[in-house]
């Protein structure tokens, strides 16, 4: 069952992890971004890892040491350990998404990454996306899950079919990619799970956004987003092909 991307996600600009901002005391995927984002009105985007017991966690990286003081993977600390460690310019702890989800209370879309588990965008998955689906279960928000790996998004079609869901997408350069083996990219480079995994929308490379197979999906109805863009002049150009944009940086215009 293919779900529909609501209407809010391609009306508002989506904060690429948030309105960040470290300057002001706002890092990516922080309480305090989100808090921005809302009361801008703009669109968020976040992205989820596990913690060693099982909670999906509002951070980006594999491991702690680029966005706080502490080092080593996420996986290996417990939610309460992840919210008692600060991030860096910031005097807040990493967020799970129940309460990131708490802070938004439905009043702007959220986009949620579930990261790669797998290391190479394989078949390893399931505790993260079941993480997801408990944490999800009764928001009445407008929501919506994606993954770079088709693996997640074929899960949470299973576990949370109710859900609009979606795959992030790129050109697939192996050298930016290892170890994910290269025929593995050259296989995901054509987006061929759209179908399979009953996504609604791809959130594409804005670089990339050329890509015949892009302009393909859009004639087939998909929702085309698109990641990330930096200036007003890289969004005017990615909105020529893309339906709305993921940005950081400066604040993209919000609709009249």
């Amino acid at each position: 069952m293919r779900v529909p991307l609501p209407e809010a996600f391609l009306r508002l600009p989506i904060a690429h992890r948030a309105l960040h901002d470290r300057a002001a005391g706002r890092p990516e995927n922080s309480p305090a971004a989100v808090r921005a984002a809302v009361e801008a009105g703009y669109g968020i985007e976040i992205d989820l890892q596990l913690s060693a017991d099982g909670a999906a966690m509002v951070f980006h990286d594999e491991a702690l040491d680029r966005l706080t003081g502490a080092t080593g993977p996420v996986s290996a600390r417990s939610a309460a350990e992840l919210a008692g460690i600060r991030l860096r310019d910031s005097d807040e702890g990493i967020p799970t998404l129940g309460r990131i989800l708490g802070m938004v209370d439905g009043r702007v879309p959220v986009l949620i990454e579930i990261k790669d588990q797998d290391g190479a965008l394989g078949p390893t998955v399931g505790p993260l996306e079941a993480a997801t689906a408990r944490a999800l279960e009764g928001y009445a928000g407008p929501v919506a899950v994606m993954s770079f790996n088709p693996h997640s998004i074929a899960e949470m079609a299973r576990l949370a079919p109710h859900l609009p869901r979606g795959l992030v997408t790129c050109s697939y350069h192996p050298q930016d990619w290892a170890p994910t083996p290269a025929e593995t990219c050259e296989r995901l480079r054509a987006i061929p799970d759209f179908d399979r995994v009953g996504a609604s929308f791809i959130s594409h490379e804005a670089a990339d956004l050329s890509r015949p197979r892009v302009a393909e999906l859009k004639a087939a109805g998909a929702a085309i987003l698109c990641w990330t863009i930096r200036s007003p002049t890289d969004e005017a150009k990615a909105r020529r092909i893309a339906d709305n944009v993921t940005f950081e940086g400066y604040l993209s215009p919000l609709p009249a």
